[in-house]
């Protein structure tokens, strides 16, 4: 699994500070850390960076390059923001993301195919989050047609079909891991796939939502995701990632827990698939 550092984000209190003051030392030191716990990508996170965002991200690109040769992520709302990273970015960026939403679409997708850059094509339209595996299909096709049309390769598409909380919709995680298995035959190309692997979490006790993430993350493992944005501080939690390329389904990964995990993963899983209804004492039931 290829994982995107999610660390260097403008609202980290250090971090955004670093940026805010042009403080390299942090985000330096930051980002060192990143490439040593084994990130294939850093996340350069500057939200809507409405204020000179073009030459922050430009900074902050150059920043990070100085001390790391990993690919960049520019994430932000910004288009300025984003091509003042994609001039100076060295290795080929990944751009996130691109939604279906009509001004994100215009302004965006020309700077992937011009700069030759990837991007993350979120499966997201100015009607709100599809619902189904369906809908989510619907909205790719979009993203994958206006590429097609001024000429990206389908190597460049990153797919995120956009994870909700257990505790929001249950349903909603079903049908992220529903597209992740229809998504190869929709066009017969192979598309890497990605998501913000700690949402299925959100709303859930501080201290449970690591079993949510892993267990999600295992799931979506063997149903074909490629990538996750993760937390690149958890070096606990990556080693556990990796373990998934030892094994060739999640039964077997999962036999090879030990029994009180394997009880927890089991428990987990069933919530996450929707087969008993999610609740904070899932595990306890």
């Amino acid at each position: 699994m290829i994982f995107i550092a999610e660390n260097i984000n403008i609202m980290s209190k250090t971090i955004g500070q670093a940026i805010r003051e042009k403080d390299k030392k942090p985000i330096q030191e930051m980002a060192v850390k990143l490439a040593e716990n084994g990130a294939h990508y850093l996340d350069l996170n500057l939200g809507p960076a409405r204020k000179s965002g073009d030459e922050m991200m430009e900074w902050l690109v150059k920043t990070v390059q100085e001390v790391v040769s990993l690919p960049l992520s520019l994430d932000t709302t910004n288009p300025v923001a984003i091509e003042a990273g994609l001039k100076v970015a060295k290795e080929q960026p990944l751009i996130n993301s691109i939604s279906a939403q009509k001004e994100r679409l215009e302004k965006t997708l020309p700077l992937a195919k011009k700069y030759e850059a990837s991007f993350i094509a979120l499966l997201l339209t100015d009607a709100g989050i599809p619902r189904t595996a369906e809908e989510r299909a619907e909205v790719f096709f979009q993203l994958y047609n206006a590429a097609m049309e001024i000429g990206i390769p389908g190597e460049n598409i990153w797919v995120d079909p956009l994870v909700l909380p257990v505790a929001v919709d249950q349903k909603q995680v079903v049908a992220f891991v529903d597209f992740l298995k229809i998504l190869p035959e929709l066009t017969g190309e192979s598309f890497k796939t990605t998501c913000g692997l700690s949402n299925v979490s959100n709303g859930s006790p501080k201290e449970l939502r690591h079993i949510l993430n892993l267990y999600y993350a295992a799931i979506l493992n063997f149903n074909g995701l490629s990538s996750a944005i993760v937390d690149g501080l958890e070096t606990d939690f990556l080693n556990k990632l990796e373990t998934f390329d030892q094994y060739n389904d999640l039964t077997s990964w999962v036999s090879s827990l030990l029994s009180k995990e394997q009880e927890e993963a089991n428990k987990t899983i069933k919530a996450l698939n929707n087969e008993v209804l999610y609740c904070h004492s899932w595990l306890e039931l």
